[in-house]
């Protein structure tokens, strides 16, 4: 069976496909997803802006209906869901299904955002005149969405584009169409008007780029790797389009002397190489007082070499398999680049034999690292981490903030003037004190700055500022 593309409510199939495969189990194939082509992202871009200006003016209560559809349906089948995420995406099973119930609940929120819809009446300096603010959908929005949250990415894209009044057009990662697919099937059955929502998966450069360069599509939410996003920024800039961009991340974890040692171990770990690194949230660097730094290390790498690699869909497993054979290889060329740059590696870095075929890493860690070192500096987006020496509180601050990227940034301390500091003066987007620094609710501001983030921040009602134009009436 092939999986068919969604344009204007109709199932449109194609003469290419993709096959997706098991990152877990290489004989697996989940299914083979058609590959949309230009003409057809220019039917669907076509069928979102003939129904966008209806879905504009639907009422509070249609949006609240369609999205609360989705978000219930999403919750009561998490687990078969889940299921298929951890075997496309290769997250192991208990991360996979709590990412579907995480999409289950944005479109729950955003549902009730569809109700919250406000504005403002204001008195004018002129008597006789009243002035009004308001919110109106932008249009036509197309959400490109990354490969490593499969499902939760592109909910809350979709449920905050919707909720707002804007019509879609969805391109998922290429290499994980199964979990989009699923998710478009569930909003094609809700009390939805055909057109509304679009799914069009395929190659980036065929996709994405007649989304980037359509003038139809009012704005362009994209999450992935910072080149493309500055590709994507030069093209759609140029014709006016509204630019929304989540990138890269090099985050770190500040470890002071005084710190919990279970605390910052346990937030290393889980920042560092849960969800296989795959996330633009991880600590990958580990920066850590020089007082703690041996106790930090040996116990860091006695936790990380137990760490059990497998199967997504073993519940003894708590690392699954790498995404692809790509993203295989860089992680190995990292690894060996960070060998050459001088670093030790105290653990990991292996491939590891399974009993079937899959990208088995085990998780590496390299320890008295430099910051001026490319694994300290660039994105390797695996499970790879290391650990970089500090003096004090404000030589770690300082190598915490020299990186170009700025999404996240944890510190672990008992110092409430220390916590203080580095909440007020990390140059992040997302400041974690005591936790991980990948892990975040989905009511608040998600975002960075510097070569992280450019446009308004996604989630919550934040999310406004991006799906909505700002209207001012007068009235005499």
């Amino acid at each position: 069976m092939v999986y068919k593309n969604l344009i204007g409510g109709d199932w449109v199939g194609s003469d290419r496909f993709r096959r997706n495969v098991n990152p877990s189990d290489l004989d697996e194939v989940i299914g083979e997803y058609a590959q949309a082509t230009a003409a057809d992202t220019d039917a669907a871009i076509a069928s979102a802006h003939a129904a966008s200006d209806g879905w504009a003016v639907a009422s509070p209560q249609a949006k609240f209906d369609a999205l609360d559809f989705v978000g219930t349906e999403l919750l009561a089948r998490a687990d078969e869901l889940g299921n298929l995420l951890a075997r496309e995406e290769g997250k192991i099973l208990i991360e996979a299904v709590a990412e579907v119930r995480r999409a289950g609940q944005i479109f729950k929120f955003f549902a009730g955002e569809s109700v919250r819809t406000g504005g403002e009446q204001l008195a004018s300096i002129r008597e006789g005149v009243d002035v009004e603010v308001t919110r109106e959908a932008l249009g036509v929005v197309g959400l490109i969405t990354p490969w490593n949250f499969p499902i939760a990415i592109p909910a809350w894209k979709t449920a905050a584009a919707l909720a707002h009044g804007n019509c879609v057009v969805l391109k998922p990662a290429d290499s994980v169409p199964a979990s989009a697919w699923a998710l478009a099937e569930i909003i094609s059955r809700s009390p939805m008007p055909r057109g509304v929502f679009n799914l069009a998966m395929g190659r980036g450069r065929v996709v994405g780029q007649r989304l980037v360069e359509d003038a139809r599509v009012a704005g362009i939410s994209f999450t992935g790797s910072t080149p493309t996003g500055r590709l994507l920024r030069t093209t759609a800039t140029e014709r006016g389009a509204k630019l929304q961009l989540e990138m890269g991340g090099k985050n770190p974890l500040v470890v002071l002397d005084d710190a919990n040692l279970d605390v910052a171990i346990e937030c290393a770990v889980n920042g560092a190489f849960f969800s296989t690194g795959q996330r633009c949230t991880a600590s990958s660097r580990l920066i850590v007082q020089k007082g703690i730094y041996s106790r930090f290390v040996a116990a860091l790498a006695k936790r990380v070499s137990n760490l059990r690699v497998g199967h997504a869909l073993d519940p003894e497993v708590q690392i699954g398999p790498v995404t692809d054979e790509d993203q295989l290889r860089q992680n190995l060329e990292y690894i060996k680049i960070g060998q050459d740059e001088g670093a030790r590696l105290a653990c990991g870095g292996d491939l590891v034999d399974r009993p079937t075929r899959g990208f088995f890493l085990q998780p590496a860690l390299f320890v008295d690292a430099d910051n001026a070192m490319r694994i300290a500096r660039e994105e390797i987006f695996g499970p790879v981490a290391c650990v970089i020496p500090a003096d004090d509180f404000e030589h770690a601050l300082a190598l915490a903030n020299d990186t170009p990227f700025g999404l996240s940034a944890g510190i672990c301390t008992t110092s409430l003037s220390y916590a203080r500091s580095f909440k007020r003066r990390a140059l992040a987007g997302m400041v974690m004190v005591n936790l991980p620094t990948a892990g975040v609710d989905y009511h608040v501001p998600f975002g960075g700055r510097k070569q992280s983030s450019f446009g308004p921040r996604e989630q919550g009602s934040h999310a406004r500022d991006f799906f909505t134009i700002v209207k001012t009436s007068y009235i005499g």
